[in-house]
């Protein structure tokens, strides 16, 4: 089953009357739809491993350097957020959601079970 595409999903929601981009960054998009795109994607990967592909790698290698990449992402974020730079802390946010969502995928945590986990500590 092919999966859309990021341009394609804001091409698609452009064509449904979503915001357009601007320069603060890309056009406003629903998160659920986005997380669970690219979570399909992520676990299509990890059945294909395709040769040449970064998430590949971290799907089959070390988990340790997963693991530090997580970190990595962590403190860019910070320091893009304690700079009060909107635009480089989004960029650094997406990239430990990323890393984050390869950790699910690699651990089989379906992200449904995020989604319950982050519902149950509603107070």
């Amino acid at each position: 089953m092919p999966v859309e595409s990021f341009k394609e999903l804001n091409e698609r929601q452009a064509a449904a009357g979503a915001p357009a981009p601007d320069a603060a960054g890309p056009a406003a998009v629903e998160i659920g739809a986005v997380l669970e795109e690219l979570f399909v994607l992520l676990e299509e990967r990890k059945r294909e491993l395709p040769e040449g592909s970064y998430t590949t790698r971290l799907l089959s290698g070390p988990q340790d350097k997963l693991l530090k990449k997580i970190g990595e992402e962590a403190s860019e974020v910070i320091i893009a957020a304690r700079d009060h730079d909107a635009g480089q802390t989004r960029y650094e946010i997406a990239d430990l959601v990323y890393h984050l969502l390869v950790v699910m995928v690699r651990e089989g945590i379906p992200l449904g079970a995020l989604a319950g986990e982050l519902a149950g500590r509603r107070k």
